[in-house]
């Protein structure tokens, strides 16, 4: 195996068992590149693991230990691992204080489950990937202007505004049909909350162009 080939290793850390379990049977079948090499409930059996470091670590914001988030992140990124967060809940003021202290992922444990593998294919190249219900409460403020897109919402929107059916643009970027559908409804609701209608492919295509995210000379140039 050559290093792009390698699995990406994942370790899942949450105190509810019956969650810890279903989402390590989850992953395990529905993403082959993704390794699950530990499921732990507390924080001291992930550091004391024998396959620690890891290259990912979705790790339950929630765990009942009173240690500080930001600890628990910094000290994963001194060793080189990167943090997806998830939560029962959206807080924005304490989602700000993670993702300033480094974690490259957010989600929210009632997102669509194909988006916690995206996550973790997104924090493992170094992308941030936010939940789209939480994205929308840290940027409720910003109601009229363009929404915040990841990476790969960004280029959803270029290829589908392009012209590109949905079937086609989950081809060109190696996702499912349906996580490209996934895709698409986070991008309408983003805009939707900010007060912008992008219902129609039309809409979303002149919106695409007004944002940047889609040159009009060159409608399949991807920003």
């Amino acid at each position: 195996m050559t290093t792009d080939q390698a699995p990406i290793r994942l370790a899942l850390v949450d105190d509810h068992r019956m969650l810890l379990g279903a989402l390590t049977e989850w992953i395990r079948g529905a993403a082959t590149e993704i390794s699950m090499v530990a499921a732990v409930t507390t924080w001291p059996e992930l550091l004391t693991h024998p396959e620690f470091p890891v290259d990912v670590v979705l790790l339950d914001l929630d765990l009942k230990d009173n240690l500080p988030i930001s600890l628990k992140i910094s000290t994963l990124k001194t060793t080189g691992v990167k943090t997806v967060l998830m939560s029962t809940y959206s807080e924005p003021n304490v989602v700000r204080e993670a993702l300033a202290a480094g974690a490259l992922g957010y989600l929210v444990k009632s997102e669509d489950a194909a988006m916690i593998v995206e996550a973790i294919r997104a924090a493992h190249k170094g992308e941030s990937f936010i939940s789209a219900e939480l994205d929308l409460a840290l940027n409720a403020s910003d109601v009229g202007g363009a929404p915040k897109l990841s990476a790969q919402e960004r280029r959803v929107m270029a290829l589908y505004g392009g012209g590109e059916p949905v079937k086609s643009v989950a081809f060109q970027l190696g996702i499912s049909e349906e996580t490209a559908k996934s895709y698409l409804k986070r991008i309408r609701e983003k805009y939707r909350i900010a007060g912008i209608d992008v219902g129609t492919k039309v809409a979303l295509r002149k919106r695409a162009i007004q944002d940047g995210i889609l040159v009009q000379s060159d409608e399949t140039g991807i920003i």
